[in-house]
């Protein structure tokens, strides 16, 4: 059991999926996390509860939709119960949102998920959206809410920055990230490179082939989110093919299932750099967690101050 929120008028919960997380976010923001008790029935049926007042508060739920449904029903019934005990606001923090690739009918006969989640993220009652490097920025627009939505690039230029720059060139691993990598490629002024990939079926490559001199390069590949590792190690092994030095890889959201820490342990990737949008169910060599608790705790602060964001976009 957690102790109330020391903040007046602000409580932040967590919901399971993001527990460590929420603690983070929490203690940067100068506060210890929200007592939340979910009981499971025997059926799989399960009912969170606020075991402390809410009445009155601007109360924040911490919860990434990672595995997506039952996280994200979770996240829904925690909005209703939060607005049913008359909390004054309520602020869905969702640092990874699921369902983010569904964001149009690419395809006859298909749902629109993603607009669907934001429908019923709105019935249940939120007040605000925050989030981290959707897959599709339009998502914001689904929205008849105001929609934070912040970039990992905050973070992770600190990291490249680190690295040799004279030597660096950003790649794109699909044509759907060319726009994340040439921002990136020019707030560094480096060269860009993109790997581009023709798929049978979701989750399966066909083909793959790069566009743009990597020779005696370092090459940074960057990214929102690495599901199966496929494109990514692929995009990987075929950069050092084509005379890369090094390839390191920059992911915001570490979906990371079926065999993707084999393929990333059997690439020639470097290094992968994440961060903890998405808690790590295994620990690789290769991986390296970068926080994203004390960029949402800030975020918290100026909107708790109603202060500028406009500071943490530094690419989008």
């Amino acid at each position: 059991m957690h102790p109330i929120l020391s903040i007046v008028g602000v409580k932040i919960f967590a919901g399971r999926a993001s527990e460590q997380l929420a603690a983070n976010i929490a203690k940067s923001f100068g506060a210890t996390l929200g007592d939340v008790n979910v009981s499971v029935f025997s059926d799989g049926e399960f009912q969170p509860s606020f075991e402390e007042t809410v009445r009155g508060q601007d109360v924040f739920l911490v919860q990434s939709t990672m595995p997506p449904t039952e996280n994200l029903f979770e996240l829904l019934l925690l909005v209703d119960a939060a607005r049913r005990a008359s909390a004054r606001k309520i602020i869905a923090v969702i640092p990874y949102f699921g369902f983010a690739r569904q964001d149009r009918k690419d395809k006859p006969r298909v749902a629109i998920g993603a607009k669907l989640v934001a429908n019923m993220l709105m019935a249940a009652g939120v007040d605000r959206v925050m989030t981290m490097d959707l897959h599709a920025d339009q998502i914001q627009g689904f929205f008849e809410v105001p929609v934070d939505h912040l970039f990992a690039s905050t973070l992770f230029l600190k990291e490249v920055a680190k690295l040799d720059q004279q030597n660096l060139v950003v790649a794109a691993p699909d044509a759907g990230g060319a726009k994340r990598a040439n921002s990136y490629a020019k707030n560094l002024n480096c060269g860009l490179a993109l790997c581009h990939k023709h798929r049978k079926k979701a989750n399966e490559i066909a083909e793959m082939t790069v566009i743009g001199d990597v020779m005696g390069k370092d090459v940074v590949i960057i990214d929102d989110m690495c599901d199966t590792a496929g494109t990514l190690t692929t995009a990987a092994d075929l950069l050092i093919e084509k005379g890369a030095k090094s390839v390191r890889a920059f992911t915001t959201h570490a979906v990371l299932s079926g065999p993707a820490f084999e393929r990333i342990n059997a690439s020639k990737l470097t290094e992968l750099i994440v961060t903890d949008t998405i808690p790590l169910h295994k620990h690789s060599d290769k991986i390296r967690v970068v926080s994203v608790a004390d960029l949402f705790a800030d975020v918290i602060k100026r909107l708790v101050n109603n202060e500028s964001i406009s500071s943490h976009f530094v690419i989008s």
